[in-house]
């Protein structure tokens, strides 16, 4: 069924101004010609009757699977993996105290754009930490739940959270001493 302005604009039984009346004409002309663009070439190519089946051996995974899969992605990508990967820079930094001896670091100082390995996977495991913390915040919710329980999970949930934010903090204190200081 196609349909055209006025039926468009008509479906709506809001009383609307002219000056969006004017914008939704607009974004309806285009999305009849986006409409248009999209379908010349199936006008002009026929589709192919191919009959795909899906293997036996693949099934949809579970979605703890899912989950966990999202989370390791979310893990490296805030730890900083592409940086990782494209700077290339130490796992551990170091740095000479005032006898002459070489000390490792963890954090690189004075450097916000800047980071070692190690730093960026104890960021990110922080932020995993924070992201679970509001997970099991949100599953507090189910009816089920025994109070002892719901009781339980919130406490964890807050803890990972505030434990989360606060370390965060003190990784960020590290790398420029002065920050959030008057």
């Amino acid at each position: 069924m196609t349909w055209n302005l006025t039926q468009l604009i008509s479906a709506s039984n809001v009383y609307v101004p002219r000056t969006i009346v004017a914008v939704k004409k607009t974004c309806i002309e285009t999305v009849l010609n986006m409409e248009q663009f999209f379908t010349l070439p199936f006008a002009l190519l026929e589709v192919p009757p191919i009959r795909l089946k899906k293997p036996s051996w693949l099934k949809q995974p579970s979605p703890m699977l899912v989950f966990s899969l999202v989370l390791f992605s979310y893990f490296l990508v805030t730890g900083g993996i592409i940086y990782d990967v494209i700077v290339e820079p130490p796992s551990v930094g170091s740095t000479t105290d005032e006898h002459g001896h070489s000390r490792p670091v963890a954090f690189m100082p004075y450097r916000v754009n800047g980071q070692y390995i190690m730093e960026g996977l104890a960021s990110s495991f922080l932020f995993s930490v924070g992201g679970l913390g509001f997970i099991i915040l949100d599953n507090v919710h189910s009816q089920t739940m025994p109070r002892l329980n719901r009781f339980l999970m919130t406490a964890i949930g807050f803890i990972c959270v505030i434990v989360s934010f606060f370390t965060t903090w003190v990784f960020m204190k590290m790398k420029l001493p002065g920050y959030l200081q008057n």
